[in-house]
């Protein structure tokens, strides 16, 4: 597909523009109004104050600023990190500049722009980097000429500038066709800036086919990339959100220059929209799951709603003011292994915002090489707070004295259980980096069951570095607070180490205190309880998160720690807007039959919870479901695997949630 041009820059035009003058062309294309394009806007890279700095030569990127001579090297690094570098070649800033031009007409945000551009024009090669700093780099370069030529027609543009600026974004969307980066993210973003060059400029000799190629190999891609369930096969919050954005952003800018695109695409398109529309926690931003940030991509689903008309979509968009809540208040996405549990959607007596959320993680470590080693983790948020966090990724440098991308990668940054220190997946230094060099877990949704008012997980982990099988159980009790229990087996003893990575709102403000036989832990917002049980060890220890890369920011991380062969760790996580619940558990023994049954594998708490002046008790039991036996605790004769009741102070039964099939007696008497 080869065809850069050397000489004649009017020559990567077909006619009649190839035999115009640079002046002529110039008029052209400040004048035309045939074609309809918009720039995308990086708000973080186009602030007004970075732009200024860099009018003095000074450039911010993953909050390290540097000020460069004025005859840098394109290639220099002043960072250890090379992605400064890569943001610096990828030029979100000329957009920027563009954007302060539009609203000054300061010829200096216009001379800068020519300036850096002709000075990388002049100097790199076509080949420097990786293509998809060259597919970023061609759509700012598009995005910057909207506001510096479309937008606002100047003759303080130099002509002569402007055939070598449309000559080398042909040579770069060229060398770019015939070196695209295999699949997934990067293919996606590399294949749209294809496409945008040739629905932008169809004045360029080969416009119609640079056209008929990308939206060919778009389809393609994204039949590939976007799983059954619709989730982005990399498993990571943030790209999936990344992609889903250029996709939308391709349909649009299709549908403004009549160009129909591949029902199919549609169909993809819509399958992502609906896992971010459960993947939002109430406060509008997404978790950072598997290297990513913590951002808000609520627009997105208002570009949903206004492609296909989603009401569901509008509703989330909008956080519940308008459009029509989800029909289903918690998902399971099967082929990524995410469950969504939500307490609703604002559509009772609370606000929208005050909803509780948790996400569930029981999957694959995802395509690529962003999946962090955090298989049955989770995160979890109520009241408009995230508490319970994903520490996020912070840097892929590796370089310095500690090694953090590695650290934040491995099971230690997430909210699941260590074992022995090792990591889920071996994961080692090869040749300049680490990377995984082992087997991923074996890992099954077992149960998921969402009814009424009450939400069930069973999730389980085997690790093939460590002989140890991990499951892991959430019952979420009426809506209100997650009852999390992890059974840990194996065939000899393991040092095991449960984590909750806490947010940085929590740093300094948590306290562990042992009161009437249980374990309680305050933080802001949570109460965190559980039955005593000797040999294991709660304590606190400082770590970090980092909500955006290359910030990192301390937060408490609370550790359940014992030495066994089998461990089992049963914890009460209560969430709470103003008025803090005070809770005891107890762990209730149970008898099959004459015979006295083990925690780790048949469990009754009774849950004793006080709050606004009222008290009841919530008893809970779960067991093997391949068990079927019949159960006796406390006052319960019980058949099944898995059963909920509140009782009231005067032990009158207000709630029961039980399997179908069940058989459940309370004091003798049969229950329906």
């Amino acid at each position: 597909m080869t065809s850069i041009e050397t000489n004649n820059p009017t020559s990567v035009f077909h006619e009649p523009y190839r035999s115009w003058s640079p002046e002529k062309l110039l008029s052209h294309f400040q004048n035309r109004t045939d074609i309809h394009y918009f720039p995308v806007i990086d708000e973080a890279e186009t602030s007004r104050k970075k732009i200024d700095n860099i009018l003095l030569n000074r450039f911010e990127f993953n909050h390290e600023s540097y000020c460069l001579p004025e005859a840098f090297d394109w290639s220099d690094n002043p960072s250890p990190d090379i992605e400064w570098l890569i943001m610096f070649n990828k030029f979100y800033y000329s957009v920027g500049l563009g954007m302060a031009f539009h609203e000054t007409k300061d010829p200096r945000y216009l001379q800068k722009w020519i300036d850096l551009t002709a000075s990388w024009i002049n100097t790199v090669s076509l080949g420097f980097l990786s293509s998809d700093v060259a597919g970023r780099r061609i759509q700012n370069w598009i995005y910057a000429h909207y506001y510096f030529v479309t937008l606002n027609p100047t003759l303080q543009l130099p002509p002569i500038f402007y055939m070598q600026f449309l000559k080398s974004l042909n040579d770069q969307v060229m060398y770019l066709a015939d070196h695209l980066t295999p699949s997934r993210n990067h293919r996606t973003l590399e294949l749209y800036a294809i496409l945008l060059a040739a629905i932008v400029f169809p004045e360029l000799n080969r416009a119609d086919m640079l056209l008929a190629f990308a939206k060919q190999e778009l389809l393609k891609n994204i039949q590939t990339d976007i799983l059954t369930d619709g989730v982005h096969c990399e498993l990571s919050t943030d790209y999936h959100h990344i992609v889903l954005k250029n996709y939308l952003n391709i349909r649009k800018l299709a549908s403004l220059n009549q160009i129909v695109m591949p029902e199919e695409m549609d169909q993809q398109i819509l399958k992502a929209l609906g896992f971010s529309l459960y993947v939002h926690k109430p406060d509008g931003f997404i978790p950072s799951l598997s290297d990513g940030d913590v951002g808000s991509f609520l627009d997105l689903l208002k570009e949903g709603y206004e492609l296909y008309g989603s009401e569901e979509m509008l509703y989330v968009a909008s956080k519940g003011q308008l459009g029509h809540p989800p029909s289903e208040r918690s998902k399971m996405f099967s082929e990524s292994g995410y469950v969504v549990l939500r307490s609703g959607w604002g559509n009772g007596n609370e606000a929208y915002e005050d909803d509780r959320y948790l996400v569930f993680d029981c999957g694959p470590l995802g395509a690529g090489n962003h999946g962090h080693l955090d298989c049955l983790s989770f995160e979890m948020a109520a009241y408009g707070q995230s508490l319970i966090v994903d520490p996020g990724r912070y840097t892929y440098d590796e370089s310095g004295e500690i090694n953090w991308r590695v650290r934040f990668r491995g099971t230690a940054y997430h909210n699941t259980v260590l074992v022995d220190q090792k990591n889920q997946t071996h994961y080692a230094f090869h040749k300049k980096k680490f990377k995984i060099k082992g087997t991923e877990p074996d890992h099954e949704i077992k149960t998921f069951i969402s009814g009424e008012g009450f939400d069930f997980i069973h999730g389980i982990a085997r690790s093939h570095e460590y002989d140890a099988v991990h499951e892991r159980k959430i019952f979420f009790a009426c809506s209100e607070y997650w009852i999390l229990s992890d059974l840990l087996r194996a065939e000899q003893a393991h040092d095991y180490d449960r984590l909750f990575h806490l947010s940085d709102q929590a740093y300094g403000k948590v306290s562990v205190r042992h009161d009437q036989d249980t374990l309680l832990v305050n933080a802001p917002h949570l109460v965190m309880a559980q039955a005593h049980v000797p040999g294991v060890d709660l304590f606190l220890e400082e770590g970090y998160i980092s909500p955006t890369y290359g910030v990192k920011l301390p937060a408490p991380v609370l550790h359940c720690a014992s030495h066994a062969v089998n461990a089992a760790y049963h914890t009460i996580l209560y969430p709470y807007k103003t008025n803090k619940p005070a809770l005891t558990v107890k762990v209730l023994p149970v008898l099959c039959g004459s015979h006295l049954c083990d925690a780790t594998d048949t469990l009754a708490l009774c849950i004793t919870v006080t709050q606004h002046g009222h008290t009841h008790k919530d008893y809970y039991f779960s067991t093997n479901p391949e068990h079927t036996y019949t159960w006796t605790f406390e006052d319960f004769t019980y058949r099944g695997a898995l059963l909920f009741v509140r009782k009231t102070a005067k032990g009158k039964i207000r709630v029961i949630h039980k399997e179908p099939g069940s058989l459940l007696k309370v004091c003798g008497k049969s229950i329906l």
